[in-house]
């Protein structure tokens, strides 16, 4: 089982350095131009939806293949639950332990709705926990190209249905439809407070009654400080690194939740720290940078992508110190139910 991981993560890579040394000017442009919006953000320019929507779209398209190169195909960094293992083992702990949270009744019956789905691997997990169906959207129609592929090659687009779709939007889907809904660091770190609210709603029209929502998302922990300097710093440096466009209190979305008809059940840290992974990643992204200064130099690999790396590499370090200081949770917990008929 280890090596088929590893051939397939080897294969993986390979084909994130084919599309990143084949991608398109505007692509490769619109990566860069997106990267230097959400620093001006950061500097105080006033943005709209509609421009930090394009801008994450942009941007995702080129940063899903960078870090499959990385072994971070699924766009998240979870926390260290167990030092043993590595990032895709803790990955796959703390997907069971949200799958637990949504108390599914009948699971293999059941039909869960990934929000912000990616590449569509964590769908694939819980289908594979499950036996039921999930459905997933994401913004990128890149993403949502090969997440139609994977679930074609294991032979379950019978179970596993993608579409692009947008969280500023109406969700393209009846009322009542699904037994639970998840997310992992994919919905909140793209809404402004005053957005919050119509996308809660829409989550609770979408669920079943009784279903739930679960979550491991980026949040603001209640020690983060906007009068103080130094938390401002740091947020500044590695806000644009987390492709993220805004950053909320665990409050201010357990009351969006709320006000559209919730119960909440959970609001918690991360059961454990990030940092710890985040740093092994920082190191091989140190020296895979050493392996794409070669392949530059003899033009193969574009110089843009060497200097997004640096980028990535220093707003990482920022985010390290940002979580050990407790003002920043890559997977801070909510749960929240829709009331029973």
């Amino acid at each position: 089982m280890a090596q088929i991981i590893n051939w397939y993560r080897i294969k993986t890579s390979f084909a994130g350095i084919k599309r990143l040394a084949t991608l398109s000017p505007e692509d490769k442009q619109g990566c860069i131009d997106a990267y230097r919006f959400f620093q001006r953000m950061q500097d105080g320019e006033g943005t709209s939806t509609e421009d930090e929507t394009k801008a994450v779209a942009a941007y995702y398209k080129v940063l899903n293949n960078m870090l499959s190169v990385f072994d971070l195909e699924k766009l998240y960094i979870p926390p260290q639950l167990d030092e043993k293992e590595g990032l895709y083992g803790n990955q796959l702990l703390v997907e069971q332990a949200l799958l637990k949270e949504l108390n599914l009744k009948h699971p293999e019956k059941s039909h869960l709705l990934d929000m912000g789905c990616g590449r569509g691997r964590i769908s694939h997990h819980f289908a594979t926990m499950t036996g039921g169906q999930v459905s997933g959207y994401n913004i990128d129609p890149n993403q949502i190209e090969n997440a139609v592929d994977w679930a074609a090659e294991c032979k379950m687009s019978d179970r596993l249905h993608f579409k692009v779709g947008n969280h500023h939007e109406p969700l393209d889907y009846e009322s009542g439809t699904f037994d639970g809904c998840f997310s992992f660091q994919a919905v909140w770190p793209f809404f402004k407070k005053e957005e919050l609210d119509a996308h809660a709603k829409e989550m609770y029209r979408v669920l079943k009654p009784g279903g739930r929502y679960a979550c491991s998302e980026y949040l603001l922990t209640p020690y983060f400080d906007w009068n103080n300097e130094e938390h401002v710093a740091l947020h500044k440096s590695f806000l644009p690194t987390l492709a993220a466009t805004h950053s909320m209190y665990p409050a201010d979305v357990c009351a969006a939740l709320e006000r559209a008809g919730f119960n909440s059940i959970v609001s918690a840290p991360s059961k454990s720290e990030a940092w710890p992974l985040c740093e092994q990643k920082r190191d091989l992204i140190y020296i895979a940078r050493k392996i794409i200064r070669a392949l530059e130099a003899i033009r193969i690999m574009p110089p843009w992508v060497e200097e997004s790396l640096d980028l990535l590499q220093k707003g990482g370090e920022s985010w390290t110190s940002a979580e050990k200081a407790k003002i920043a949770d890559l997977n801070w917990r909510i749960v929240a139910e829709k009331p029973a008929a």
